[in-house]
């Protein structure tokens, strides 16, 4: 059996952290050592409202178990908000070594009842709160060579959810967030890594079943996050889907694809010729960064 995964000593940051996996998160990580900032608005799934009660029941939860916490009240949607869920870890355990991005809203319409204040609200938790957040801590990290972010991406944002439009644009930016931080964080032992979470919470209480909730309960979550938080773990610049007691890697997969002899080959006809070589995912690739992929795509003929 290995030995215990810890996190003694490390200062975390968890957003959105007064319930669901955010709650979780930050209980699991208290407990196996970490001083826990849990932050969290107080507001509603869609965004609205705002109250401490949130973040100071789990502060006392950690609290009465032991662990050490502080609570902060701060939106993450802005970056004012961002520097004081720093300040609050700073201020009360002198550095940050772990962001956990969890905070979000949804609001589930058709495609065409979306309003683009639902897709400014959306991209300003999701994606601008996990920007602000993220480009505050990282100097931290980067000047002691340590850090670890997660975000946290939904796999409608990598595959979509037709009433999901503003939240899966969100999603999906943070997946490009996550992997530019991946690329500038690797030289100092910063890593980031991306989660796609299947849980229930009040997020999705409308399309899971009484029958599946414990089996989508945040508890079959939280352990991969503790893991990609640790110094146990190296991996970074991944993407893992998860849920149930699944845990399974997910990438962006490139197929070789057909390449024209010329450009005059190169024509809307021979495409559709080629259609079945251009899908044919046999022996596809995972470029790690957009220069690999376009040497892939442009480069010389593959085999």
């Amino acid at each position: 059996m290995a030995s215990e995964i810890r996190l003694d000593n490390r200062v975390a940051i968890v957003t959105g952290a007064g319930a669901g996996l955010g709650r979780s998160h930050a209980l699991l990580m208290a407990a196996r050592g970490a001083k826990v900032v849990v932050n969290d608005l107080g507001g509603r799934v869609d965004g609205t409202g705002a109250s401490r009660a949130a973040a100071d029941a789990v502060v006392a939860e950690i609290k009465a178990a032991g662990g050490e916490a502080l609570p902060n009240y701060d939106t993450v949607a802005t970056p004012e908000g961002a520097q004081s869920i720093l300040k609050t870890a700073l201020d009360g355990y002198g550095t940050v070594d772990i962001v956990v991005n969890n905070a979000g809203i949804v609001l589930y319409k058709r495609l065409l009842e979306h309003t683009p204040e639902d897709l400014a609200n959306n991209l300003a938790v999701h994606l601008g709160g996990s920007y602000y957040l993220s480009m505050a801590a990282f100097p931290i990290m980067k000047a002691k060579r340590y850090g670890r972010f997660v975000f946290t991406s939904s796999s409608g944002g990598m595959r979509g959810s037709a009433d999901g439009v503003a939240y899966g644009a969100a999603k999906a930016g943070v997946v490009g967030l996550a992997n530019v931080i991946a690329l500038a964080g690797a030289a100092y032992g910063v890593y980031s890594n991306v989660i796609l979470p299947n849980a229930y919470t009040r997020m999705t209480e409308h399309a899971v079943e009484d029958r599946n909730r414990e089996k989508l309960s945040a508890g079959f979550i939280s352990p991969l996050v503790l893991y990609l938080c640790s110094e146990q773990c190296n991996l970074n610049h991944e993407m893992f889907a998860v849920g149930g007691g699944t845990v399974a890697r997910t990438i962006l997969a490139l197929a070789p694809g057909w390449r024209a002899g010329s450009r005059a080959e190169f024509t809307a006809e021979a495409i559709h010729g080629h259609l079945d070589e251009i899908m044919d995912m046999t022996n596809y690739s995972n470029p790690r960064t957009s220069e690999e992929e376009t040497r892939l795509v442009v480069g010389r003929r593959r085999k």
